[in-house]
């Protein structure tokens, strides 16, 4: 049984942040690229922090939403997801804290 995606967007004083809980699959990365697409716009320029320490599944159809918007985030992640980020190369490309 997956768990739920829930995506916040909250306005903090270091910019947007918008924040990942659950499982993110084919089956909602849909949703989540377009949150993304969102989020980026709203941030304006500035880049937009993806919280994604609450994420316990990431698979490529995530990873390739993450990829699309690269240029403009830095990624918060937690031990399950950090190695997956590593690996794929989106390390490389953009700012990856690991919480």
């Amino acid at each position: 049984m997956t768990t739920a995606l829930t995506l916040t967007t909250d306005s903090r004083p270091d910019g947007l942040q918008l924040t990942a809980v659950g499982e993110i699959d084919m089956s909602n990365a849909e949703i989540f690229a377009n949150a993304l697409t969102a989020a980026v716009a709203e941030a304006d320029g500035e880049r937009l922090v993806v919280d994604l320490t609450g994420v316990q599944y990431l698979d490529s159809a995530g990873l390739a939403a993450l990829f699309a918007q690269a240029a403009h985030l830095q990624v918060r992640t937690g031990p399950l997801i950090a190695p997956l980020l590593e690996v794929s190369g989106l390390a490389d490309l953009t700012t990856v804290e690991h919480a």
